[in-house]
């Protein structure tokens, strides 16, 4: 195992010490023993037959992104049921999109819209966990339940069996603005291994864990959070990893963790290697973000990291993108300033990710989701901002050989409930599944628990996708 970890023990508000590090391991990267690496490599292989060459990434904006402001605008009912940021027409007949997304319009023939997507949980750490856990977390109490891409990760096994990248990754990065931090550890809370045991915990290159003393590298927060800086970090393992006294002292299993970073990881890691023309389209570093402190946006960057990682053999990625909490109040801007923050750097990483998938053939296989904690409300406070509200939420899906280039369900007028039979969580998490897997293959096949199996089928997935 091999962590690089920050010097800092500084707390935030709920009392957690805030350290920035990048672990990876081999083979679900934490409680390593040779039966239970054993047991994993004949999950992995025993899953050979009903797992698909697909992989998911979701871009989860947390927060709570405006249901009427992304994907729902709405402008055929009067203000303020309707987007304050305008609209954005499409060649797909009915589908608009808010004012901030003129470059995603142009991708409208490879997305599909969900307006009737809803759950009851209003609060923040509680609709987060429910969401991500595809309902099986019921409350949001973070008892219950497990994320979906440890589920996936559970039944696919925790690495690629060729290439050893981890199957689960969730992308972050650390942030000056305090609130942004918060919605950062709620997402990481959400992406939990959970019921299904900490072995399947994301890969999580810039967020928190455990120290483990066996390899410990201390670097500065503005250090690691310095992809270049980090790069070197590697450079200095990579030349101490390669002397013999070294890999005499590792154990097998911990060289190839040692192998699995500085190989593979590493390599996935290392944006120096992409073409300049790709790093440009995906960068926004230009636009600042926060409220109470501003730092450049890494969306651009967490994207294409997205991109490399499932080239690379990863199968499931969570990427956060915080912020979207548009109250109007002192932690969060209004509507209206919140959506050209945010909006405008997603519309322009997205876009860049899903034009890059086209070119190099994989549209068809990854399956890019958007979604978040919850929508907003119709009414817009007297601040400017809106509410929380989770009788209608963000949802859009890209590609993934699915049916695409069409809206599926309706909101009532006024944007506040679904007009047409709703869609939850469990319908979004089954519709992953039946992408990643052939679930009448997965049903007979050996190893696979009957809970997980059933959970598939139990919960429909979304029937206009398919």
């Amino acid at each position: 195992m091999l962590t690089i970890q920050s010097k800092t023990a500084h707390r935030d508000c709920q009392g957690n010490t805030r350290r920035d590090f990048l672990k990876a391991g081999f083979l679900g990267l934490g409680g390593l023993t040779l039966p239970w690496l054993m047991e994993q490599k004949a999950l992995a292989s025993s899953s050979n037959g009903f797992v698909r060459d697909k992989a998911v990434v979701l871009v989860f904006l947390g927060g709570g992104a405006s249901h009427i402001e992304t994907f729902n605008p709405n402008m055929g009912a009067q203000a303020p049921y309707c987007s304050v940021n305008g609209e954005v027409r499409t060649r797909v007949p009915g589908l608009t999109l808010g004012g901030t997304f003129p470059r995603l319009a142009e991708h409208a023939h490879n997305m599909a819209v969900v307006r009737s997507f809803r759950h009851p949980i209003g609060n923040h750490d509680q609709a987060i966990s429910h969401v991500l856990t595809g309902g099986t977390d019921i409350n949001g109490q973070a008892i219950l339940g497990h994320s979906m891409g440890a589920m996936y990760a559970r039944l696919r096994g925790t690495n690629h069996a060729e290439t050893g990248m981890p199957t689960y990754t969730l992308l972050n990065h650390p942030h000056i603005d305090p609130q942004y931090s918060r919605e950062l550890q709620r997402v990481a809370t959400g992406s939990r291994g959970g019921t299904l045991g900490p072995s399947f915990n994301p890969f999580n290159p810039t967020g928190g864990g455990t120290t483990l003393e066996n390899m410990l590298l201390n670097t500065t927060p503005d250090r690691l959070t310095d992809r270049r800086s980090l790069l070197q970090e590697l450079d200095r393992v990579r030349r101490g990893a390669d002397s013999q006294a070294v890999r005499e002292r590792l154990g097998e299993y911990e060289q190839q963790a040692v192998d699995l970073l500085l190989g593979g990881a590493g390599r996935a890691l290392d944006l120096s290697r992409e073409d300049r023309r790709v790093l440009s389209a995906y960068d926004t570093s230009m636009f600042m973000t926060g409220k109470r402190s501003f730092d450049r946006s890494q969306i651009g960057e967490q994207m294409l990291l997205a991109r490399r990682l499932i080239e690379a053999g990863a199968g499931f990625i969570t990427v956060q993108s915080a912020g979207w909490d548009n109250h109007a109040d002192g932690n969060n801007p209004g509507i209206v300033d919140g959506m050209e923050m945010l909006g405008t750097p997603l519309d322009k990483a997205l876009s860049a990710f899903l034009t890059d998938l086209e070119v190099r053939g994989l549209s068809d296989k990854v399956l890019t989701i958007v979604t978040g904690d919850f929508g907003r409300t119709p009414m817009i406070n007297a601040r400017g901002g809106r509410d929380h509200w989770a009788s209608l939420c963000t949802l859009a899906l890209f590609g993934g050989g699915l049916r695409m280039g069409q809206v599926i369900g309706q909101s009532d007028r006024q944007n506040r409930a679904p007009a047409s039979a709703p869609i939850g969580p469990g319908n979004l998490m089954s519709t992953i599944m039946h992408t990643l897997f052939d679930v009448g293959q997965l049903r007979v096949a050996r190893g696979v628990p009957s809970t997980l199996s059933r959970l598939i089928e139990d919960n429909r997935p979304i029937a206009e996708l398919f």
